[in-house]
Formats: structure tokens, sequence, C-alpha cells
């Protein structure tokens, strides 16, 4: 991966460059931004950047045969960690290493892919992936080995936040006092669930969403029109990922808006209607087949459309960016019933489901609670 391929983010290119000129190379580092802001991406960048000793802010003029490795993703200095789960291909034990032929494929294909991307990848997205213990035993005895060339070896460590704490509390030692020239690399959308004991050794690096005129470049790039790559960055709200889901159709925000909107009509009918109270009952019931990622995926799109409807019913329209192409639905029409006597209530049910389902409570229940109490709190009167 070349700096020169990563959209927009010249000043922390610049500074990771500069930095690693100077022999400025921290031993833990931590990038941490938003899905589809390009933290990945960075740090294959400057993976190949520290291992291959190139210089003056690009990767060419430092050793040929390791950046031509390192195009191939396949430098015996580069490790990785990520979240992985038991699947039809491994029945126990789940690694890394089991999957590095896929890892390899996503990073070619989708380097700015999300967890729920890299899940379907691998045909585990009913279940939820981490970073366990084995895994971390793994990592040490990974950098327990010299470096191959006799430079730098660098750990990235992809969705750092999936870090179980039996992992977590393996690696601290080696975090705080790496072999030399060991880089670790930690690669997270929230840093708040990664225990304080290993952010306080990482240096810090945080990764602004990215700017829409870079996000449409990149879509004319592929063929778009100005006008069409300019509408799907505004509505991509910085996020990579999401522009070329957008593009290609294949957004599982398409879906999601579908379940939405049925939702939301179906609890608006429930007041005093017996048969609406059953639609509800059998939508917990459908969307409580599909896995507990997805589940949290959908609890997170519904906060970012409520969140949009507040903008809109505030009259703050310049920073509501969402679209829902649902016929019949408007956001400007549902945006009244999301007000400030209800909107912290609505993100406290949301937040509580997430967090029940995410712990493995019976979704259909949790679901199907929270169904009936968002027939409560949108036809709850505002101030």
């Amino acid at each position: 991966m070349l700096f020169k391929d990563i959209l927009g983010l010249s000043h922390i290119k610049n500074h990771l460059a500069s930095s690693a000129d100077a022999g400025r190379i921290p031993h833990a580092q931590m990038f941490v931004g938003p899905e589809g802001s390009g933290t990945l991406p960075m740090a294959l960048a400057y993976m190949q950047y520290v291992v291959c000793g190139n210089q003056n802010g690009e990767n060419f003029g430092g050793n040929e045969s390791c950046n031509l490795k390192f195009d191939s993703l396949s430098h015996p200095d580069m490790h990785f960690a990520f979240p992985v789960s038991n699947s039809d291909k491994v029945k126990s034990h789940a690694v890394s290493n089991h999957y590095m032929e896929e890892w390899r494929q996503f990073l070619k294909e989708q380097p700015y892919g999300n967890l729920f991307d890299w899940y379907r990848l691998i045909g585990i997205e009913k279940k939820q992936g981490q970073i366990g213990v084995d895994e971390a035993m793994d990592v040490v005895k990974k950098l327990a080995l010299k470096s191959y060339e006799g430079g730098y070896k660098v750990m990235l460590i992809w969705m750092a936040e999936k870090l179980n704490t039996s992992a977590a509390n393996k690696l601290l030692k080696l975090i705080e006092e790496p072999p030399e020239k060991t880089v670790f690399i930690l690669v997270t959308e929230d840093e708040e669930q990664i225990i304080q004991t290993i952010r306080s050794r990482c240096q810090i690096l945080h990764f602004p969403p990215l700017a829409e005129n870079d996000i449409a470049k990149a879509l004319e790039e592929k063929g778009l029109a100005r006008e069409e790559a300019l509408r799907l960055a505004h509505e991509a709200n910085g996020n990579f990922n999401k522009a070329l889901d957008l593009m290609n159709n294949d957004s599982e925000d398409l879906v999601f808006e579908k379940w939405f909107v049925q939702w939301v009509r179906s609890a608006f009918k429930a007041k005093g209607n017996k048969a609406a109270i059953h639609e509800l009952i059998l939508w917990s019931e459908e969307i409580a087949k599909t896995g507990r990622e997805t589940q949290k995926k959908f609890m997170q799109y519904c906060l970012a459309v409520m969140r949009q409807a507040m903008l809109v019913n505030f009259n703050v329209k310049d920073l509501a960016f969402m679209q829902i192409h649902v016929d019949g639905f408007s956001l400007e029409k549902f945006a009244p019933f999301v007000h400030e006597n209800n909107i912290l209530s609505i993100v406290e049910e949301l937040e509580n489901a997430m967090y029940h389902i995410e712990r493995n409570g019976n979704s259909k229940i949790i679901l199907t609670d929270l169904s009936i109490k968002l027939t409560r709190l949108l036809h709850r009167k505002a101030v």
C-alpha cells in the first residue's frame, strides 16, 4: 500500500513519514477513526514505510525487494491479528493464521471495508468475532522471532476493540516493553472499548472523516459523473466504504432502511391497535433470525436516523446527509416525531438493546420490548 493511494489525510501522511525519517518511531501506536476513514490503508502504508526503510514521504527509495513483498502482502516481518470466530472452515480455536488467504483478499479488494464486510467474507456474519487468548499467544510467539531482514517487524491489530480481557491482559507486558525494533499498530473505531492500561501505553493518532471532495474525486475515477459522485459523497458522510457500497447498490443500509420504515410505521399504528402490535412481534421475530452483528449494526443505523431526524426537526438541514430510499417515506415528515422530549429516551433504549444483544440476550424478547417502548416514545408530545 502506498501513501499516494490513500484518500486525503495529507497531514497524517506527512506526520508519519517525517517522524519515521527522523527515527522517531513509537513502539506502540493506535490509529483511531470512524468506519471508512482510511485507518487500515494508512496502517498498511506506514508498515511498509517503516519496514522497508523508505524515505522522503513516499514508499520508494528503500529496499526494492521488500517493497515487492509488501505489494503482495507476503513480507515475513508484517504480522496481523484481527477478529475471527469458528466457522465451517475452522471448527475450533480459530486464530488469524487460519484466515490469512481471505485476509489478503480483503486487503486487496476492500481496504476501506468494515467489520461486517470481513465477517461476510469468512462466513461468520451470524456470529460475534473476537481477538481471544489463543490469538494473543500466537502474537507473543510471532514477535519472539528475530526480524527476517534484520530491521523492523510490525504487528497490526485490526479492530483492537475486539480484544477480550484475557487477550488484552496477556499482550499488556509485550505492548509495554516489546523486543527491539518491534512496532505495534492498533487500529480501532472505538478507543473507549480498549482497556485503559493498553491505551495509556500507545501513542494515539485520531483520523477525521474523509472530505467530501476527496470521496467524490475517487468516485469520479471509478466512472461516476461529477454530480452523482458529489451526491453519494455527501450521503456517505466521510465514509468511503459506504460511498462505494452506495455506488454499487450493495450497502447494508439499503436493507436496514426497509426494516426501519416497516418498524416505525407499525409503531405509529400500534397505539390502541392490536393488529399492529402483532405486526411488531412478527417484525421482531424476523430481525431476530439474523445474526447478532447484523442486529447491532441495525441498531447503530437506527441511532443515526434518529439523530438525522432531530437535526431536520431543529432546522439544521445542512448537517442532515442521510437519504431514505423507501417509497412514501420522508425524513422531513418523520422528523417532527423526534424532538427534545423523546430523543434521549429513544437513544437510551436503542443503546440498551444493543448492549443486551451483544451479551447474548434473547434477540426476539429484546426487539419486541424495544418495539413496544418505541410506540410510546414516538407518540410522546414535544415540550
